[in-house]
């Protein structure tokens, strides 16, 4: 039978953090080698994370850790694109995009879409990252996001410009500063505005 007492406070070992951390990395070497990456990529020693989140995808892939696979997914594309190695990069966000969709994980395959987005306006696709782009756009129109929306649609301005359409870009900006003047963003507003005023006085000149 339990006994209904309590047990003294002195009797308690307090928790050590580092120690239940050190603890749950021995038990999971995959998990180990994921947060290890994690360190080497914040000190910018990509090769050395790029190497730890490869044994980590390893290990996950080996315990069907589906979670875990996205996970290092993610940050090898994160390494590649530090790297720039964009073919590397699309391929391990795609692989953690699916994962993610299968697991209707929608903040998280946003996430991803932002950063493929970005890998092909390095590799210069930008219709493909404009296509990309436009479905997010709609994904926060839909959920009424408008803080969202605007943070992509200057995205969709730069990658005009990057185009060389200076109309378009001109048009979005407006859209973008339009949005921030109905929610009373009154400087905000005006440098939207004012870029788009830029671009459309740099195109007639």
């Amino acid at each position: 039978m339990e006994s209904s007492e309590l047990q003294p406070l002195s009797s308690l070992n307090a928790v050590d953090p580092e120690k239940a951390r050190q603890e749950a990395m021995e038990k999971d070497p995959a998990k180990r080698d994921y947060l290890v990456g994690r360190e080497e990529f914040k000190k910018g020693a990509f090769s050395a994370a790029g190497i730890a989140f490869h044994n980590a995808l390893k290990g996950f892939e080996e315990n069907n850790d589906e979670q875990g696979v996205a996970n290092a997914s993610d940050r090898l594309g994160d390494v590649c694109m530090e790297r720039e190695e964009y073919d590397n990069a699309l391929t391990h966000f795609k692989r953690a995009y699916d994962i993610c969709e299968k697991e209707e994980d929608s903040f998280s395959t946003l996430a991803l879409n932002k950063k493929v987005a970005v890998v092909y306006q390095k590799q210069g696709e930008l219709d493909k990252a404009l296509e990309i782009l436009f479905d997010m756009i709609e994904h926060y129109h839909l959920t009424k996001n408008p803080k969202g929306m605007v943070n992509i649609m200057v995205i969709v301005a730069e990658v005009y410009v990057e185009k060389g359409d200076q109309a378009k870009a001109a048009d979005t900006y407006r859209t973008v500063s339009s949005i921030h003047k109905n929610f009373k963003h009154k400087r905000m507003s005006e440098d939207f505005a004012a870029l788009a005023d830029e671009l459309d006085a740099a195109s007639q000149g």
